[in-house]
């Protein structure tokens, strides 16, 4: 065995064996220093037995798989403290996570906040034992009778194929199915968390049981895991549900539905603004506005793929009413209605999950020649999904949503320049709202993929033009195969927000399949029939979860453009209100977005007040403004500006408002 270090160096070493006993060895400082390895591209613990010939990569704790290792045996550690606590507790799963970990767990009753604090206790406990963490490769028949009172884990045990090891994973008096890895012992962990307590069905499956599931994190240094509180803190403060409640921005009904939004006043203004802003790009770039219904024919979600490539993420079928009865006296059961759904002898109705067939009938309604190309029809259009109702959240996270939808029709040449106008649209939003961390993610096929349609030498050209776009971003971009939608490759869109979150929001796609599943044409200069390349692309995504990350990245502060009310004048007295009620009329006059506050408060408590609702600018006058004709100008962060007259004031924040400035103090 050839074990390789870091820094480049190795050690040979006669046969097989684990590695905690061969560097133990070698010198017991290395225990210290490294938690795992990797070996033939997957990650094993200094647990693991390696075979004579393996050529393990040594991982140490300052690697970025480090934490990986330690959160799993976080994990591990929970699931121990929760048995001890609560002995009734049935386990089901829990992995590490990118910053964290989770454990689900069948509890009679749901934990509590106070029961949180104790098993982080009781882990502090078992960490302090300092107890050994132990590999156990057994037998399936052995797995099977030491798991047969664990149902959940006999499931995944079941599930396991029969020429894989079969592990667990034991330290104290406990014991586990797992296949690692692990630190060598409890009392290396020291800086973690728990965090929450969050329901969640068993594999995701909203028709099975609903388990309690415990999320905690952890890392290797004091430092990252203080830095990562304090980030969880900032993000608790920008939280889009709680700030769009304070700044009444939208609302959330369970009688509406769940993940249905009804957007206030405030909430429809900002909405508006970004439209318009996207509008005016749009406009410019030669895209032409069309309105499509929210429901169609079944038949054209068959023929387009939708249905059924996404039947499990749609809302069930509308059946015209007379079939329904029908069917209802033919004794029909459920099962057979939906089969003879799927195969088409069944027709109804379904609530749109994407616009793109709209646009494709639109493309076909007339004959298209070359000169007609490219067509690029934008909507912006509200499509439905069936979220399962443990995943709804907010506004991130909806059964119906509003995406500004476009789809371009040209030629396969035209295809580059295209693409480089859609990533032209992308960098622009992006620039103008200050979210320019982002990277590029492209969703290749999986040639292995039954669900991906098509011919294959389409997918090639579709890749290899996404690709060259992507390299012309100048930012970092990853393929992921198996993420491309079953009609085409994608470019997706990643930003991170100013707390570090990242975010999938803009997509790009190219689509040769739609075209040829409608049939679509075009006369070439040929005089003979083509066919054309389309193009899907959505710079906001889903309007909703733009705005809710929008509300985040700016803590619900929006820039002046944004801002639902962008001024409010101050009176600081029954004797001012005349002037600031000029003031006013003048702001809207200059088609800014103002507010009057009189009411008989201190002047103090209704800046307060303002400061809340994140508004801007506070207008103040007094007996010099009135005296003068200027306003005392106070910024939300506390800031004060200097005094100026009431033209002046109107015209620097109508010239905020219209370059779409994001900060507030006027350039000098």
């Amino acid at each position: 065995m050839e074990i390789l270090f870091p820094d480049g160096s190795s050690h040979q070493h006669e046969g097989g064996g684990a590695l905690k006993d061969i560097l133990g060895a070698l010198d017991r400082k290395l225990l210290r220093q490294f938690v795992a390895a990797r070996h033939q591209d997957e990650m094993v613990d200094l647990h693991t037995v390696l075979p004579a010939g393996a050529r393990p990569e040594l991982i140490a704790w300052e690697s970025p798989d480090a934490p990986l290792v330690y959160r799993h045996s976080l994990s591990h550690i929970m699931a121990q403290a929760v048995k001890r606590l609560f002995p009734a507790a049935q386990l089901a799963i829990g992995p590490a996570t990118e910053d964290g970990f989770y454990y689900d767990f069948d509890v009679p009753e749901p934990f509590t906040a106070d029961d949180l604090q104790r098993i982080e206790a009781e882990m502090k406990r078992i960490v302090k034992q300092n107890q050994r963490f132990e590999r156990l490769e057994v037998s399936r028949q052995e797995a099977l009778e030491m798991m047969e009172d664990a149902p959940y884990k006999m499931e995944l045990l079941r599930e396991i194929p029969e020429n894989e090891i079969i592990t667990f994973y034991r330290d104290g008096d406990f014991i586990d199915l797992c296949r690692g890895p692990h630190m060598l012992n409890t009392g290396q962990i020291r800086h973690f968390k728990l965090l929450s307590i969050a329901a969640a069905y068993w594999r995701g499956d909203e028709n099975r049981t609903m388990l309690q599931r415990i999320y905690g994190t952890g890392f290797t240094q004091r430092q990252e895991l203080e830095a990562y509180l304090r980030r969880l803190e900032e993000a608790r403060k920008r939280d889009h549900r709680l700030l769009g409640r304070q700044l009444q921005l939208f609302h959330l009904d369970d009688q509406v539905g769940p993940g249905l939004v009804l957007w206030t006043p405030n909430g429809t203004v900002v909405r508006q603004e970004l439209q318009t802003f996207i509008m005016g790009e749009l406009v410019r770039q030669g895209y032409q506005q069309v309105v499509t219904p929210h429901i169609g024919k079944l038949d054209l979600f068959r023929t387009s793929g939708h249905f059924p490539y996404y039947q499990d993420s749609q809302f069930p079928p509308v059946i015209q009413r007379e079939h329904l009865t029908s069917l209802a006296q033919e004794g029909v059961s459920c099962a057979e209605l939906t089969q003879r759904m799927a195969e088409g002898d069944i027709e109804g109705f379904l609530l749109k999950p994407m616009n793109c067939p709209f646009h494709v009938k639109l493309y076909a309604s007339q004959p298209r020649s070359y000169r007609d190309l490219p067509l690029r029809l934008a909507e912006f259009g509200a499509v439905y999904r069936w979220e399962q109702s443990g995943e709804i959240g907010g506004l991130t996270r909806v059964r119906g949503f509003t995406q500004d939808d476009a789809h371009i029709f040209c030629m396969e040449e035209q295809l580059p320049a295209e693409l480089d106008g859609c990533l032209e649209l992308v960098n622009t939003i992006f620039r103008t709202l200050g979210m320019q961390d982002y990277r590029v993610r492209i969703g290749l096929r999986d040639p292995h993929d039954s669900k991906y349609v098509g011919d294959p030498q389409h997918w090639d050209r579709a890749e290899t033009v996404l690709r060259q776009a992507a390299h012309s971003l100048g930012v970092p971009f990853v393929e992921e195969p198996g993420e491309a939608a079953f009609y085409g490759p994608k470019i997706d869109f990643v930003v991170k927000d100013v707390v570090g979150r990242e975010w999938q929001l803009g997509t790009i796609q190219v689509d040769y399949s739609l075209p040829e599943r409608f049939g679509l044409e075009y006369t070439g200069k040929d005089g003979q029939a083509h066919r054309p390349v389309m193009v899907h692309r959505a710079p906001f995504g889903s309007l909703e979860r733009f705005v809710g990350v929008l509300i985040e990245h700016f803590a619900g502060a929006f820039p002046v453009w944004l801002a639902p009310v962008q001024a409010v004048v101050l009176p600081i007295a029954d004797r001012h209100a005349e002037y600031a009620g000029g003031v006013y009329d003048r702001l809207r006059a200059a088609g800014l977005r103002a507010a009057l506050n009189d009411d008989n408060q201190t002047l103090n408590y209704r800046i307060r007040q303002a400061q809340r609702e994140k508004i801007p600018y506070m207008l103040i006058c007094g007996d010099r403004e009135v005296e003068e004709g200027r306003m005392a100008i106070r910024l939300r962060t506390g800031e004060n500006l200097e005094p100026a007259q009431v033209e002046e004031v109107v015209e620097m924040i109508r010239r905020q408002r219209d370059t779409r400035a994001l900060e507030l103090k006027p350039q000098s």
